[in-house]
């Protein structure tokens, strides 16, 4: 990557798409590109990198607007189907000042200088916040959703025997607890930053700027209070069913037992 120029402010935008982007598949329509188990990254003619992350981020680091768009473009042909009406963005100025030790200023981030180890510990934690937004949206809607079914049920007593959209919306809170889980070691500090003391600030600097830990930890607890409330839900449904089963069976038996003295 060539040298940045100091003093120069410098621009990160995060994409964040609701599909994942898997990078072997992705690196054999950005041949130029070099991969990584975390993030596929190649350098654009136009000046910029670009930063590809497989849970579904796009990061670009110093890529003018129109050069954005006509990469997204070339992902959307790698990529068929992503979708772009819920597409979230995240973005970041980064400051270059000789001697300044990594800190946030008035949202910038400020450091001495900005080499490639640096700037993918940036455009990472960018792209980690970018999608952390994305799941956040999910979880909230999930929780307005059992929250109407919590009111239902103590409004009714009880839950209605047509439970099929019940265990579809069960699946689909096991799928994004799954998904969620799996970015958890997202927030393990990227390699870059072990070697580079500067690097390990500004990865610390900016998490807590943009929240990640508690965000993560709100998101977890959410979604624990959604298992919480559809095991209930699930309960009374299974409840209601068993008891309606009990009631076939001893129905049949008085059935049978009456066809019985009927015949003799």
């Amino acid at each position: 990557m060539p040298e940045s120029t100091s003093g120069r402010p410098h621009s990160f935008f995060a994409t964040a798409f609701v599909e994942n982007l898997p990078l072997k598949e992705l690196s054999a329509a950005f041949p130029e590109a070099k991969r990584s188990p975390r993030e596929l990254w190649f350098q654009i003619a136009a000046g910029g990198t670009v930063f590809i992350y497989p849970f579904g981020a796009v990061v670009f680091f110093d890529v003018a607007p129109e050069t954005r768009a006509a990469q997204l473009e070339r992902l959307n042909q790698a990529r068929p189907g992503l979708t772009k009406a819920q597409v979230l963005n995240e973005e970041l100025t980064v400051r270059e000042a000789p001697e300044a030790r990594p800190d946030i200023e008035n949202g910038v981030l400020v450091v001495d200088t900005l080499g490639h180890g640096r700037a993918s510990v940036v455009a990472l934690t960018v792209a980690q916040s970018a999608a952390m937004d994305y799941y956040e949206r999910i979880v909230d809607q999930m929780f307005v959703e059992t929250d109407k079914l919590g009111n239902e049920l103590e409004k009714a007593g009880t839950m209605p025997m047509r439970t099929r959209h019940l265990l579809k919306f069960i699946g689909a809170t096991i799928s994004t607890r799954s998904e969620v889980l799996s970015i958890l070691h997202l927030l393990d500090m990227p390699d870059a930053a072990w070697d580079d003391p500067g690097a390990e600030r500004i990865y610390h600097k900016l998490r807590a700027e943009f929240d990640l830990v508690d965000r993560y930890q709100s998101l977890e607890l959410k979604l624990r209070s959604v298992q919480d409330t559809l095991e209930v839900i699930t309960d009374v449904a299974r409840d209601r069913r068993l008891l309606l089963l009990e009631a076939t069976v001893v129905l049949l038996i008085v059935l049978e037992i009456v066809l019985s003295l009927v015949r003799h």
